[in-house]
């Protein structure tokens, strides 16, 4: 189980639980297509994002396999919310995880979601004892894939044509880090 102490503070950001005064940048990102472009849904409606807020809401502690956290990255300075960053828990058995992040396109290119994803891998190989945790995306999302090489996680699959979304073939991206190269990383 993990239930962090929050707000987590890094050099520039704080990731916390969502708020319901979060709806409007949370609108304001999933509402664009150049946001979703790479993701399983389209842009979003109100009423979408109000349910998508409903479950982030929820997602503030691992309890349970099959659980996610998700939290609003928050700019230090400013206040703004730059983004999403999450951590699944996919099996106890096999103590394993999976690292997720979506980031407004202004805020883009800043390094934010790496600086937040290290925080989730640190919360899952130090505080939760995972062995493993993966991150995946469209194998066209070079920002992503990016972030990820930078974590120094390693490419494990480059799947082909391996999912029709959005009535379109797909390429798929697995990373992956295990607990000892993490140890290995922060020594």
């Amino acid at each position: 189980m993990l239930r962090p102490e929050y707000p987590i503070v890094t050099e520039r950001l704080e990731l916390r639980p969502f708020t319901e005064a979060d709806f409007e940048p949370l609108f304001a990102m999933y509402s664009r297509q150049d946001v979703t472009r790479y993701l399983y849904w389209s842009p979003r409606s109100h009423d979408e994002v109000r349910d998508a807020l409903a479950v982030r809401l929820r997602s503030t502690i691992l309890q349970a396999e099959g659980d996610w956290l998700i939290l609003a990255m928050q700019l230090r300075s400013t206040g703004a919310v730059a983004g999403e960053i999450l951590l699944k828990w996919t099996s106890a058995t096999h103590r394993s995880g999976e690292v997720g992040f979506v980031l407004h396109p202004d805020h883009h290119g800043r390094g934010y979601a790496g600086e937040a994803a290290r925080q989730m891998l640190r919360l899952g190989f130090d505080e939760m004892e995972l062995h493993r945790i993966v991150g995946r995306c469209d194998g066209r999302n070079t920002a992503s894939y990016r972030v990820m090489e930078k974590l120094e996680m390693r490419l494990e699959a480059h799947f082909v044509e391996n999912e029709f979304v959005k009535g379109e073939w797909c390429d798929e991206r697995i990373y992956s880090m295990l607990a000892r190269e993490w140890r290995s990383l922060t020594a």
